[in-house]
């Protein structure tokens, strides 16, 4: 029997405002931190995509599902298998409408994050196949009370690294059977709660740096958030 395929469902490339890799690169280093591929889920961007598309057709050997991570005025929701960004900033509910209708697969990033997650009254109630459960830029305690809700509602469970930065792929993924080896089998399997988080939460200093960058990055833009 083959091993269960290990996909980061989180990742930021140089399409974000605060990511740094070429889409490139992130493929070329899938192998080296032992993924089976990943999810490109730039900040309320679809621009990646054709690069993602390109590298797919040059490596077969690798699993890359386009998605991304859309602003929603209760927090950020991440989106998989979309050829296109819905409208930012706009209520979480109509962005989830927006997703099934074009039939994306939506999960809430980070719901637990003190900045741009969506909390616990939408994680309770909102008609999602999954959790965010175990994100590569969140400490353990946020991590922990997503899984909880996740496991309570018999939801799956998701993980990613958040990575924006070299070093942090795969710091988190998410577990999927070996069966979902195509883009509709990941999505098939999403739908249908088949996923298991791995990985670990980012060490203190790890979160502390990272603020620090997202705050600096943020007066950058004006004081704008993402």
């Amino acid at each position: 029997m083959s091993p269960p395929l290990r996909i980061d469902l989180h990742v930021h490339s140089r399409h974000s405002p605060d990511g740094a890799m070429a889409v490139e690169e992130l493929v070329g280093s899938l192998r080296a931190v032992g993924l089976d591929g990943f999810a490109l889920t730039d900040h309320n961007a679809v621009r990646g995509h054709e690069e993602l598309r390109a590298l797919a057709g040059a490596r077969p050997d690798v699993l890359l599902l386009p998605g991304v991570e859309i602003s929603t005025r209760e927090g950020h929701l991440l989106l998989y298998g979309v050829e296109e960004a819905p409208p930012a900033h706009r209520p979480f509910s109509e962005t989830l409408e927006w997703a099934e209708r074009r039939g994306a697969v939506a999960v809430p990033a980070h719901p637990f994050r003190w900045t741009h997650g969506v909390g616990r009254r939408i994680s309770e109630s909102a008609t999602v196949p999954a959790l965010e459960v175990l994100n590569g830029h969140n400490g353990p305690g946020a991590n922990r009370r997503a899984a909880t809700i996740a496991a309570h509602r018999g939801l799956g469970a998701t993980g990613g690294s958040d990575a924006h930065l070299p070093g942090e792929l795969g710091r988190a993924y998410t577990v999927f059977p070996d069966s979902a080896r195509s883009l509709e089998g990941l999505i098939d399997s999403l739908c249908r709660g088949r996923t298991t988080a791995g990985g670990s939460a980012a060490p203190l200093l790890h979160r502390a740096r990272s603020g620090l960058r997202s705050g600096v990055l943020r007066i950058s833009r004006g004081l704008r958030p993402i």
